[in-house]
């Protein structure tokens, strides 16, 4: 692997970690499904726009329009729609380790489902990823987060090791603005719908909400889906997705700098062992 797709690697974990922060600041002020909608429209527009001026085109195959379908609906709708309603009532950095066990359900998918062989490293890999996440899990219960909004940040996490396995098949066409300007516009107007028959249009907006609105949008939305693509096609959805080992580090990070949230020694140790587990089954799905 090359230093640019390392320094790309980085940015992209770092970027996507922050999210979770922001979106904690964003839910305080406007309802989570409507804000989410209007944040895909938006964001979407914008990477259509870029994408004609850079001469880029709608004239995919069938097949790289069920991926962008399915990528739209399962990371933008499912995914990041019940992350935003979940963060409601949960942390940041709690909602940033549940989305790291993605690269953990993408082995588990592949292994059970596609019958992909996982080497023994790999496989301890997923168990002491596991293991973190449901230490984790265990000791917020505990300590009173919302079993209901836990349960969104499955289900979300879910859907997207599903849009990841597609990935590659989207980004492979090369009109990588296009492609990431329609999943987001299928991913508004999935959730358009929900957030109209369920939400009221009701904000409270802050200058540091706007900020945070305003920065989601470009930064964990545009800039880090596009890297993303770009890194996925680059080096492999293998290689790339070894940088999301960094997330549970990144997401807790950010929030505990940002937003102030606590970090205790259980946190700690929780995130490394989700850090070494991710780790492991990347390393090992790269000898295979």
């Amino acid at each position: 692997m090359d230093l640019r797709s390392i320094g790309l690697g980085l940015a992209f974990s770092l970027m996507w970690s922050s999210a979770f922060t922001s979106a904690r600041i964003i839910v305080q002020v406007a309802p989570p499904l409507t804000i989410s909608c209007i944040r895909f429209l938006v964001a979407g527009t914008i990477a259509i726009t870029v994408a004609y001026v850079m001469g880029q085109r709608i004239n995919f195959s069938r097949r790289i329009v069920r991926s962008i379908t399915v990528f739209g609906v399962c990371q933008n709708a499912i995914y990041l729609g019940l992350f935003f309603i979940a963060m409601q009532t949960i942390e940041a950095g709690f909602a940033s380790i549940i989305a790291s066990m993605m690269p953990l359900l993408v082995a588990a998918i592949q292994r059970v489902v596609f019958k992909q062989q996982l080497p023994l490293i790999g496989t301890m890999g997923l168990f002491v990823g596991f293991a973190g996440v449901c230490t984790m899990m265990l000791t917020r219960v505990s300590g009173g987060a919302d079993l209901f909004s836990i349960l969104l940040c499955c289900i979300g996490v879910v859907a997207l090791a599903v849009a990841t396995l597609t990935v590659r098949s989207a980004s492979a066409s090369g009109n990588l603005f296009m492609i990431v300007g329609l999943q987001m516009l299928v991913g508004g107007f999935t959730l358009m719908p929900f957030a109209l028959m369920t939400e009221e249009w009701v904000f409270a907006w802050t200058p540091l909400a706007l900020w945070a609105f305003v920065y989601t949008i470009f930064i964990p939305g545009l800039v880090a889906t596009s890297v993303w693509f770009f890194l996925v096609n680059r080096i492999g959805p293998v290689k790339a997705a070894t940088f999301h080992f960094l997330n549970p580090f990144f997401g807790v990070a950010t929030a505990a700098l940002i937003l102030d949230e606590h970090l205790g020694l259980i946190d700690v140790l929780g995130v490394s062992t989700i850090m070494v587990g991710i780790l492991a089954v990347q390393l090992s799905k790269a000898r295979v």
